[in-house]
């Protein structure tokens, strides 16, 4: 009897099934430290414990996208060991702080599937939920994959394609308990753009470029024991070693410093595409969008709606052809809300 796991192909997923994934992880302040070793990371709310306790938080959290790498990571073995591709992300929401000391573990539920065309592969629809050592879910999201199909004489599944949300709403969105911007310092924080200096429909090039460098992703994909295949194995990809997609998501996140300074915390993910993939040698650059606003009625909280484009070089804010096809040097399309002070 074989002991070891290949991973689970199209044809093992079924509607309904609840997948309770492995290795939960206590995180530390060493999280955080390698976080910010492996991306510019500055947002104040997560480098400081003073500045959190002056925002009413009981201490610096761990940085919101830290904690998504790590419960994401959790569900790799069982999802996508054997995905072709992450296709895309919708009804993210971080809903609880991720404090050193807590230990997180993942579960997924397959809420779609729909067989390509060509018979080799399928698309796989999760919702999947982090939760801490109190059961307490912390972050919550759906995203789907194409997989490969390992019996191709399987039959294709009764195709199911999920509802999702275009995009959350202000109602949707968990402000954390005690949060309060009502006396936050923008000098510490860096800058002095507060949610009212923002329009709608403005852009913002964040300037600064980073260049992805091989050991750097190899340390991070590690970190988050992310096990897929195409970010480790040269035979199964010889083309090139593919960029975890979430280490653009953090290098886009942590670029955007350079005027959004002041958006501290990302409590909504209402969808997002690795449009082109990133190998190492590519020079990360960004520019934001304002999307939408709205109040939260929390003192001195506003959120902030934004589109965070990474590329690989050219201009800002040339996103899509006039076929609506992606640009090739454009790597990520985020859509995310995060909370600002008023």
């Amino acid at each position: 009897m074989a002991k070891t796991n290949p991973g689970r192909f199209f044809e093992d997923y079924s509607v309904g099934q609840v997948l309770q994934h492995a290795v939960p992880r206590t995180v530390t302040t060493g999280e955080r430290a390698l976080y910010h070793a492996l991306y510019p990371a500055r947002h104040a709310l997560y480098s400081s414990d003073e500045f959190a306790r002056a925002s009413g938080l009981p201490q610096s959290p761990i940085d919101d996208l830290a904690a998504f790498h790590v419960v994401f990571g959790k569900t790799v073995p069982d999802i996508s060991l054997n995905a072709v591709a992450n296709l895309g992300y919708a009804e993210g929401r971080w809903l609880k702080p991720v404090y050193p000391g807590d230990t997180l573990r993942s579960e997924s539920e397959v809420i779609g599937l729909k067989q390509n065309s060509n018979g080799k592969t399928g698309v796989v629809w999760v919702r999947t939920r982090g939760l801490n050592q109190r059961d307490e879910v912390v972050i919550e999201y759906v995203r789907w994959v194409m997989v490969r199909k390992s019996d191709l004489d399987a039959p294709a599944p009764e195709t199911v394609v999920p509802e999702l949300k275009k995009a959350l709403g202000a109602q949707d969105l968990i402000v954390p308990e005690g949060l309060d911007f009502s006396n936050y310092d923008f000098t510490q924080a860096g800058e002095a753009h507060r949610w009212g200096d923002y329009d709608i429909g403005e852009t913002i090039d964040h300037v600064d470029g980073v260049t992805v460098e091989e050991a750097e992703h190899m340390l991070a994909t590690r970190l988050w024991q992310n096990t897929a295949k195409v970010h480790f194995d040269l035979t199964f990809r010889p083309d090139g070693r593919l960029i975890y997609g979430g280490h653009v998501i953090s290098m886009a996140r942590t670029l955007s410093f350079n005027g959004l300074a002041n958006a501290q915390m990302i409590v909504g993910l209402n969808g997002g595409a690795h449009a082109n993939p990133c190998f190492a040698g590519d020079t990360i650059k960004a520019w934001s969008e304002v999307l939408d606003k709205a109040e939260t009625g929390v003192p001195g909280v506003g959120a902030i709606r934004l589109r965070l484009v990474a590329t690989k070089g050219g201009a800002p804010f040339e996103l899509k052809n006039e076929d609506g096809r992606y640009l090739p040097n454009v790597l990520l399309d985020l859509d995310y809300w995060a909370l600002m002070p008023i």
